[in-house]
């Protein structure tokens, strides 16, 4: 049986694997950090990257995380606006397979 994890300590594990993927960048992430649009720290690559990481992390604890939606990659709506959205998300879709 997985081990769940309290949200805050998986919002932490999302903003460290982006950290992860910014190859020794300096770049502070927090919840209203960009990962598409303007002022992104994360280029297209990056991104699928760190989808396929969350994927991982998903069925580490129990669940398949879907980053492929429609609006994923919208700019002002899509899970990808904010490392804080991309989060929210990720807690949404974990709340949803329980």
């Amino acid at each position: 049986m997985p081990q769940l994890q309290s949200n805050s300590d998986l919002r932490l594990r999302i903003r460290e694997t982006i950290v992860s993927l910014l190859d020794g960048s300096d770049v502070s992430i927090d919840e209203t950090t960009p990962l598409i649009g303007d002022g992104s720290v994360m280029d297209s690559m990056k991104l699928v990257e760190l989808c396929l990481k969350l994927e991982d992390m998903a069925l580490d604890i129990g669940f398949e995380f879907d980053w492929t939606s429609v609006a994923a990659m919208s700019k002002s709506r899509g899970m990808f606006r904010t490392a804080g959205a991309l989060a929210d998300e990720f807690m949404a879709q974990l709340a949803t397979k329980k």
